[in-house]
């Protein structure tokens, strides 16, 4: 796909990965379409897109909202025409045993994390299918493949997804829209401090490696330009999804000593 005049839309748009998505794009050319709950800060996103020279539409998304989700798409179709890429980024985590997790925080979670992508995906195919073409990655993470002790309820949202996107692949096969997930580990965003907060926690404590999220941000570019089933930004935890798929028992023995390593068990 030609990134230059295409039009993109992004939730979870307002900081982090969504916001260096929104960047990146509008950086090739592409008009851009920008949800999430901080008006704020979508707003200064959308002043600097368009000090740029570019075209940016923000717009307050809750996605735990299905009519919301279905009107930022007819917005974006509404001022540009078309949808090109749908990036379903917004979600958030919490941090607890599967025991201690209060069973609000797994629906919350699931309904941000894993019925927001359902929506976005529900609002953008038939569009999309009507053009012949389009995008749609639907930002997961490595623990979708893998889950990590205390990260259970995140995890699950996760895995949900990836399914959804492997069954909405082979659905759109012959259509000329693709269906892509993207896996990163550890980002270096406020999810950590939104997570701790969320948790209880008085800090936020990194596990694992981390990237940053403009190198996320450019993976996603790059699969949007050029479509695969699945992105691993951070190339080295894709052996770990290979390793857990013939060795369980020895990537249960290692998170668990990462585990303790960080004092999260």
């Amino acid at each position: 796909m030609i990134l230059a005049g295409s039009v993109v839309a992004i939730t979870g748009a307002s900081a982090g990965i969504g916001r260096e998505c929104a960047l990146a794009f509008a950086a090739r050319g592409a008009r851009i379409a920008v949800g999430a709950r901080r008006m704020d800060l979508l707003e200064e996103l959308a002043a600097t897109v368009r000090a740029s020279g570019g075209e940016a539409l923000a717009m307050s998304l809750d996605v735990a909202e299905r009519d919301q989700v279905e009107a930022f798409v007819r917005a974006a179709i509404g001022r540009y025409g078309r949808l090109d890429v749908l990036v379903n980024n917004a979600g958030y985590g919490v941090r607890g045993t599967v025991a201690a997790t209060p069973p609000e925080a797994y629906e919350r979670l699931m309904r941000v994390n894993y019925m927001g992508t359902v929506f976005g995906c529900r609002a953008a195919v038939p569009v999309m299918v009507r053009q012949g073409s389009g995008v749609i990655i639907n930002v997961s993470s490595i623990v979708g493949h893998r889950a990590l002790p205390t990260g259970g309820a995140y995890a699950a949202t996760k895995a949900a997804q990836i399914s959804l996107t492997e069954a909405l692949r082979v659905e759109l096969r012959g259509t000329g829209v693709h269906a892509c997930t993207v896996h990163p580990v550890g980002t270096e965003t406020e999810f950590g401090d939104v997570q701790a907060r969320e948790s209880g926690d008085a800090v936020a404590k990194p596990f694992g490696p981390q990237q940053s999220a403009r190198l996320v941000a450019e993976a996603i570019v790059r699969c949007a330009g050029r479509p695969r089933p699945e992105v691993y930004p951070y190339w080295p935890s894709r052996g770990i999804v290979w390793l857990n798929a013939v060795a369980p028992g020895i990537v249960d023995w290692l998170s668990a000593r990462a585990a303790r390593s960080a004092g999260r068990i």
